[in-house]
């Protein structure tokens, strides 16, 4: 390996994903094939201009990391139309999955960036302009010498304290103990942000309670939501 390969290996960021091949269904990739255009946004190096993006573009804005299979972000973009939704995700099956939701649903509220979620916020999203973040059970990497790869560390919330309005929200959500703790303690030292609960073990009623969620609370794993104002 020569000196250029290894400082560009040093320059590169520790990623809270592992981009695998993984498994997709015919039907994701058929709703890829003749929807993405549709219902997502390229990434770009400029800030979206969200009144190009949405029907509605005076409307409240909420920004999901992570959404998986997508089935609690479709649920609450139909629930609550008046308000408008960007998901971000990196893994094909999922954004597969969801843009097959939101086309035998008729979500018009919902757009779909897939992208690592780090540098759409520092290119893509303007500071002060969302009215919350939803991160719904984040991959723990739960042994000791991983915890560099999990996606909640304090530069990543100080960027995304930046991204929301006064009296704007983050809302993050974990069944994992453990990382749970590392979050509220990161969560109280950033400046910008406000707990709204002493109490973490409330699900608020927009977010949906999911199957593999159910199954936790069946076997005893509590599920901490954690809420904080942006200050």
């Amino acid at each position: 390996m020569n000196d250029q390969n290894k400082e560009d290996i040093k320059r590169r960021p520790i990623r809270s994903y592992i981009l695998r091949q993984g498994r997709i269904t015919a039907a994701q990739t058929k709703a890829i094939q003749e929807n993405l255009k549709k219902h997502a946004i390229v990434f770009e190096n400029q800030p979206i201009n969200f009144n190009d993006v949405f029907q509605n573009g005076s409307g409240e804005l909420v920004l999901e990391i992570g959404f998986g299979m997508g089935t609690s972000t479709a649920e609450i973009a139909k629930a609550n139309p008046k308000k408008n939704y960007i998901a971000i995700e990196v893994h094909s099956p999922g954004v597969g999955n969801l843009l097959k939701l939101i086309q035998e649903n008729d979500i018009s509220n919902l757009k779909i960036i897939q992208h690592d979620a780090v540098e759409v916020l520092n290119t893509m999203i303007k500071n002060d302009s969302l009215d919350g973040i939803h991160i719904f059970f984040p991959d723990p990497w739960p042994k000791k010498r991983h915890h560099k790869r999990r996606l909640i560390q304090d530069s990543f919330l100080k960027l995304m304290a930046q991204k929301i309005k006064q009296s704007g929200y983050l809302h993050i959500a974990t069944d994992w103990e453990d990382y749970a703790l590392w979050i509220i303690d990161l969560l109280d030292k950033e400046t910008l942000l406000q707990k709204t609960s002493e109490y973490f073990f409330r699900k608020p009623d927009y977010r949906p309670l999911t199957k593999y969620e159910n199954r936790g609370i069946k076997l005893g794993y509590k599920v901490w939501d954690m809420i904080y104002r942006r200050l």
